[in-house]
């Protein structure tokens, strides 16, 4: 099986900063505290993967980052700008696989499902119910999948579907997961809040 980077998208988990979408129901300190257990949930899935893990960080000091998650990993910086920015500064080298930290559902399986379908396609899309995605793979550097997207919208796995179309690309569809991202959200998975 060929070597794939897996990177993590996240944050660093500052009060007021963190899963803010979640304050209202949390306040600044339950959200980053949250935010802190799913980050540490994924990063210890991906790290259990065996490949390249990536945590491709946003806020904090960067001596924080190690101390926090582990000096096994690598850190990069986030590209400036917003989530097309972001992600097209991370494509390359591929094959990659990208990940958010707000799935509570996201398990081993998953991440090996992922890994092997880039053996059989060009790109895989584990789906959330909202529309977007909680991981997408790529074979190749496929900038034209993250080029003006309708980001945080029900359109996102839709309109990569519709992209990936049109450039006769395989897809491999993954289990559907749900992300932890409103107050609403939080009655799903009563093990995230104290």
């Amino acid at each position: 099986m060929k070597q794939i980077r897996l990177a993590l998208f996240t944050r660093y988990p500052t009060p007021g900063t963190a899963k803010t979408r979640l304050i209202p129901a949390l306040g600044g300190e339950g959200a980053a505290a949250l935010h802190a257990r799913l980050t540490e949930r994924t990063t210890a899935i991906l790290r259990a993967a065996g490949h390249a893990t990536e945590i491709h960080y946003s806020g904090g000091a960067v001596e924080s980052w190690p101390r926090w998650l582990g000096s096994d990993l690598t850190y990069i910086a986030q590209a400036e700008g917003d989530l097309t920015d972001r992600l097209l500064a991370a494509i390359d080298p591929a094959p990659v696989i990208f990940f958010g930290s707000d799935t509570p559902d996201l398990a081993d399986h998953h991440v090996m499902a992922a890994i092997a379908a880039l053996d059989q396609a060009d790109v895989v899309i584990g789906p959330a119910e909202d529309g977007g995605y909680y991981l997408i793979g790529i074979a190749q550097p496929y900038r034209y999948l993250f080029e003006d997207m309708r980001w945080s919208s029900e359109h996102v796995t839709p309109d990569t579907l519709a992209r990936a179309r049109e450039h006769d690309l395989r897809v491999i569809l993954l289990e559907s997961l749900a992300d932890c991202d409103r107050p609403e959200d939080l009655a799903r998975w009563p093990w995230l809040t104290p």
